[in-house]
């Protein structure tokens, strides 16, 4: 049978894209940032508690097509998807150190026996005693590379720019373990570049950067960051591309480019993702260990790679929208398409301009089935078409598709928008299905 038809008027998107002031009698947090803002205006997120938020469903559509490209690059590299707990023992952490060292930003809770747990804001000590459970593990099972996507908590002390510093948000967090320093450098290197191919594939103005490696802990580490006004971290960069730092690894006389001599720019960034190289720090405290060829308990090296989902969805936001309009990343817009019917009573109405629209739709379902989700048909015919036109632009609808005055031709031709391009494009049923056969999705 026909695909249903996803209608915008039945979407629990609360759309307040004039960006009135909020329900009378609540508070409502000021939004900080463009991504804080354009994501409540268009009814992506809404504000639960400080630093938590509720996820509306086209939120959640871009969010699993975000982790539908993260599996691809993850499992691309040899990556094995797990799930670990949220609610993790504090006897691991005490060992690593971290229960201590991690302050006040450690949700921390006891049970009902007294029993000591935190909220996990990363999971290093679970993930190793998990491997280090396995007493047999030989050589020939390494490298072992496990990865999750789950929620974190983090007890921010001031919460802000919406999901870019929140207490509760999503994260990739992969964990691998290797035989040797080369090896394990090996996987470095290949996690960033499996990083750099996802940032590019989202059409990302991303850089890398050398990074402390805080509470994390190893030896090596690398950001990966979107240059941003609004960053909170403070970096330097040689405009030939040879070096780029975050400041707090530097000291305060590198000025230079240590590589070719040129003065180093300074700008602000949002960090999206980061990687640790962290030998046998956490496999030391665990007896994480496997057999060598030689039947030898050795330590295995171990890495790990983050990835904020979340902070990514709202960076995207912030780095490629206009102010007051959205602009995805193509791959992960929650819709590929807007269907724009006619104005109720209109000439075109009266002469079948919905009805063709509407046909329009059922041919892309069917040509193009990877699509059917991603098709929406803004059925608010008491609106002019303009002002649809304008929801659109405002939502960020890669491409806009509207039954306007040539709707009536024979063939009907209709008007088609390319949001990210700014082309406005005339073409026949068969020139829209040819034009969104193009069109990717994870």
């Amino acid at each position: 049978g026909k695909a249903r038809r996803v209608l915008l008027s039945q979407l629990f998107q609360p759309l307040n894209l004039q960006g009135e002031a909020g329900v009378e009698g609540r508070a409502v947090e000021q939004p900080s940032c463009r991504s804080h803002r354009l994501m409540l205006q268009a009814g992506l997120i809404q504000p639960c508690s400080p630093g938590c938020f509720a996820y509306m469903p086209p939120a959640v559509r871009a969010l699993e097509k975000l982790v539908r490209a993260m599996d691809q690059e993850m499992q691309a590299v040899g990556g094995q998807k797990l799930n670990l707990p949220s609610l993790c023992s504090a006897e691991p952490w005490r060992a690593s150190g971290r229960w201590d060292r991690m302050g006040p930003e450690l949700f921390r809770l006891a049970d009902r026996h007294g029993k000591d747990y935190c909220l996990g804001p990363t999971h290093e000590e679970a993930i190793t005693e998990l491997v280090a459970a396995h007493s047999n593990l030989t050589y020939k099972q390494l490298p072992l590379r496990l990865y999750q996507v789950t929620r974190k908590f983090r007890d921010e002390p001031k919460p802000r720019f919406g999901l870019l510093r929140s207490r509760e948000f999503y994260m990739k967090d992969m964990y691998t373990f290797d035989a040797s320093q080369e090896a394990a450098q090996h996987t470095y290197d290949l996690m960033c570049d499996a990083y750099c191919s996802l940032f590019n594939r989202l059409g990302l103005p991303f850089v890398k950067v050398q990074a402390a490696t805080g509470n994390i802990g190893g030896t090596m580490s690398h950001e990966f960051q979107l240059p941003a006004d609004i960053g909170e971290d403070r970096l330097r960069l040689c405009p030939q591309g040879h070096f780029a730092a975050n400041v707090e690894t530097l000291n305060r006389e590198q000025t230079s480019c240590p590589t070719c001599g040129e003065k180093l720019t300074q700008t602000r960034g949002i960090e999206v993702g980061h990687t640790f190289y962290l030998g046998t720090k956490y496999s030391s405290v665990s007896n994480a260990v496997f057999y060598s060829p030689e039947n030898k308990p050795q330590l295995a090296e171990m890495g790990c790679y983050g990835l904020g989902v979340t902070r990514i969805l709202a960076a995207s936001i912030e780095v490629l929208s206009t102010d007051d309009s959205i602009r995805w990343p193509n791959l992960i817009a929650p819709y590929q398409l807007c269907l724009i019917p006619p104005k109720k009573g209109s000439k075109e109405e009266e002469q079948e301009g919905a009805a063709q629209l509407e046909r329009v739709y059922d041919n892309l379902a069917e040509a193009l089935p990877h699509l059917t989700g991603d098709l929406v048909l803004d059925d608010r015919t008491q609106l002019t078409i303009g002002k649809r036109l304008k929801d659109a632009n405002k939502l960020g609808y890669p491409y806009v598709v509207i039954a306007g005055k040539r709707v009536c031709e024979d063939p009907p031709v209709f008007e088609v928008w390319s949001q990210n391009t700014g082309e406005v494009l005339f073409l026949t049923r068969e020139g829209v299905i040819e034009l969104l056969s193009k069109v990717q999705v994870p």
